[in-house]
């Protein structure tokens, strides 16, 4: 039985209000607190290490499963191993992301390491919200790691979240893909007081056809720190682009480290990035309408990382 604090969780990282429809597995600090399975998408405990396997058969379409975590007791720290197993010719959300609630003085973390592996055809779209608050002198660290193998002509959507209140972060994305295979992530990020947040994403466009497109919105506030890293690697006729855009702010630190390897004469791979102030004729503008200085900012913010 989940508390009014979990159920709180629930709806930042996954806008659970109730029990979602189709397969579900809710963990709760450190424990399986629901689940459910279908016809076609079932879950099951690991026996060698904390996590499960999600098994979605063949040809499962217009279904969802939701994995979320929270934690609302200090000091907890666990890693998770989960598993994706996803058939041919498959079209499913897949909704995971970590709350944390820590009032208490030890740090409470929790390191999530995915593992997708698409079959032929399938489209996946896959979304991660990470969310942190409370008011104790503990920190609230996640670190997840996600690994993607994608078969041909694949399709992966992946949206990634820092809402607010994570002190620390490092995520590492790996991706692998074949002929024809298509991997887009859109990731976006808010830091703020002393935290820190690392984003490294690799990506090895494998088979003809490939691409992929790893896009970073990013705001950087107080003294918070930020890195962003995106390696792109073309071993054949493919296309990759990152792109990493940031407003800075206060005392902020942000740094996008791009690194692009063509292997091959018909690999195109593009990198941008854009870090800068709030522009004060968007300022200007909004405050013209009678917003004041704060207001216009987070009215520009709330757009930007939209």
């Amino acid at each position: 039985m989940l508390d009014k604090i979990q159920k709180q969780l629930l709806t930042e990282v996954a806008d659970l209000y109730t029990m979602p429809k189709g397969a579900y597995n809710i963990r709760a600090n450190g424990e399986k607190a629901a689940r459910n399975t279908t016809e076609n998408i079932d879950i099951v405990t690991k026996t060698d290490k904390p996590g499960i396997d999600i098994i979605i058969k063949d040809g499962t379409k217009n279904e969802s499963v939701h994995i979320p975590v929270v934690l609302s007791e200090s000091g907890i720290k666990e890693v998770v191993y989960n598993d994706f197993y996803i058939g041919d010719d498959c079209d499913v959300t897949i909704v995971a992301g970590c709350g944390i609630h820590n009032c208490g003085t030890q740090d409470s973390q929790h390191d999530g390491v995915h593992r997708f592996f698409v079959g032929k055809n399938s489209k996946i779209r896959y979304v991660e919200k990470h969310y942190g608050e409370g008011d104790g002198a503990g920190k609230r660290i996640l670190n997840p790691v996600t690994e993607v193998y994608q078969k041909e002509n694949s399709y992966v959507d992946m949206e990634m979240v820092q809402i607010k209140g994570v002190d620390n972060t490092y995520r590492t994305t790996k991706a692998e893909l074949a002929e024809g295979a298509t991997m887009i992530v859109h990731e976006r990020l808010m830091t703020h007081g002393e935290q820190k947040a690392t984003s490294v994403y690799e990506v090895e466009l494998n088979g003809e056809g490939s691409s992929t497109d790893v896009i970073s919105r990013s705001v950087a506030k107080d003294s918070s720190e930020q890195i962003f890293e995106a390696a792109i690697v073309g071993n054949t006729v493919c296309n990759g682009h990152a792109e990493c855009d940031a407003i800075i702010m206060d005392n902020a630190h942000v740094v996008a480290v791009p690194k692009l390897d063509a292997r091959n004469v018909d690999a195109a791979l593009i990198h941008e990035a854009a870090i800068g102030k709030i522009a004060g004729d968007q300022l200007i503008k909004l405050m013209s309408l009678g917003l004041s200085e704060a207001e216009a900012e987070e009215q520009i913010i709330g757009g930007f990382l939209r």
